[in-house]
C-alpha cells in the first residue's frame, strides 16, 4: 500500500548517521570513564593497603631493633674486631670453642676413644633435620665407654630471624644452660631444633625459649637469667679507640666460636659433623653415625 511519507533525503540520512555516531562516542566515553574510576579506586585502595603493610613492617622493625638492641657483640657490627676465644667468657663445661658430652656427663669428655663433633646453629634447619634423624643415637653414644660427643655452637643465621637475633638468643640460652644445669644441656637443644621457627620470621621469643627450656626440667632460676646482659668494650678495625657496649652474657663466646670454626674447617656451614676430626656426611641414614662412630672405637 502506498503511503504519503516523504522518503529521507540524502542530507537527512547523513545527519541522522551522524547523530547515532555521535552518541556511540558519547556512550563509549561514558564507559571508559566508569572504568577509569574503577582502576583509580583499586588502585587508590591497593596503595593504602601498600602503605599500611609498609608502616607495619616498619613499626615491626622499629619495635625489634628496640628489644633485641641488647644481643649482639658489639652490636652486631661488621667492623668489629671479634676476640680471641681464649679472652671470652665461655660456659663452665666449656672447653675451648665446644661443650664435651660423655658418660661421665657434660663437660667432661671420655679419658680416651673416639670423638664425635658437631658443629651447629640453632636456626639451622638442617642442623634439625640432622638432630631428628640422630638425636636418640647421640644420647645412647653418650653414655658408652670410649666416646666423647663434642658439641660446638655456632652462630651465624641471625639475618634469617628479622632483626630479632634468634640464633644468638636461642645459643646464648643454651650455653647459660650447659653452665648452670649441664644435665638438662642436650634435651635442651634437642627440644630447640624440634620447635625451631622457619627462616626469615621473627623466631622465638626469649619468654617461648625459657617455656622449652623448662619444659625439658630446666629450672626458672636458670631460664630467667637468658636475658642478661654484661657490659664490654670492644674495637672497630683499624682502630685502636675502645667503643663500649651491652650485650648477652655469652655473645662474645659465640662470636668467637663462629670465628674458630672458620679459622679451623676453613668456613662456616652446618651441620658440619666430624669422626676422629674426619668428616662424615651418610648422617641422613638413620643408625648410620652411630654405626661409623662405634666402628671407629674398634
Amino acid at each position: 500500500m502506498p503511503t504519503n511519507d516523504p522518503r529521507p533525503t540524502k542530507a537527512q540520512r547523513r545527519d541522522d548517521a551522524r547523530e547515532k555516531a555521535r552518541q556511540m562516542r558519547i556512550e563509549q566515553e561514558r564507559k571508559a570513564k566508569r572504568t577509569r574510576i574503577v582502576a583509580i579506586s583499586a588502585l587508590a585502595v591497593a596503595l593504602v593497603a601498600l602503605v599500611g603493610v609498609g608502616a607495619y613492617i616498619f613499626k615491626q622493625d622499629a619495635d625489634n631493633k628496640a628489644t633485641y638492641a641488647n644481643v649482639m657483640f658489639a652490636g652486631g657490627s661488621s667492623d668489629a674486631v671479634i676476640p680471641a676465644l681464649a679472652d671470652t667468657k665461655a660456659p663452665s663445661t666449656a672447653s675451648g670453642a665446644y661443650i664435651p658430652v660423655s658418660k661421665d656427663g657434660v663437660g667432661k669428655a671420655a679419658a680416651s676413644g673416639v670423638t664425635l663433633s658437631i658443629y651447629y646453629d640453632l636456626q639451622c634447619p638442617i642442623c634439625a633435620q640432622f638432630d631428628s634423624i640422630n638425636a636418640a643415637d647421640l644420647d645412647a653414644l653418650a653414655a658408652e665407654d670410649g666416646v666423647t660427643i663434642k658439641y660446638f655452637p655456632v652462630s651465624f643465621l641471625d639475618q634469617q630471624s628479622l632483626g630479632t637475633h634468634y640464633s644468638m638468643r636461642a645459643a646464648n640460652a643454651a650455653a647459660i644452660v650447659a653452665d648452670k644445669d649441664s644435665a638438662n644441656y642436650p634435651k635442651f637443644l634437642t627440644a630447640l631444633f624440634a620447635q625451631q621457627p622457619a627462616e626469615n620470621t621473627n623466631g622465638l621469643t626469649d619468654d617461648k625459649i625459657a617455656e622449652i627450656a623448662q619444659g625439658v626440667g630446666v629450672p626458672s632460676s636458670v631460664t630467667d637469667t637468658f636475658t642478661d646482659t654484661v657490659d664490654g668494650t670492644y674495637k672497630l678495625t683499624g682502630s685502636d679507640t675502645e667503643q663500649k657496649g651491652t650485650w648477652r652474657t655469652y655473645a662474645p663466646w659465640m662470636e668467637s666460636t663462629t670465628n674458630e670454626m672458620q679459622t679451623v674447617i676453613g668456613k662456616v656451614s652446618t651441620p658440619t659433623v666430624l669422626i676422629d676430626d674426619k668428616a662424615f656426611t651418610g648422617w641422613q641414614t638413620p643408625g648410620a653415625l652411630k654405626a661409623a662412630v662405634e666402628a671407629a672405637k674398634s
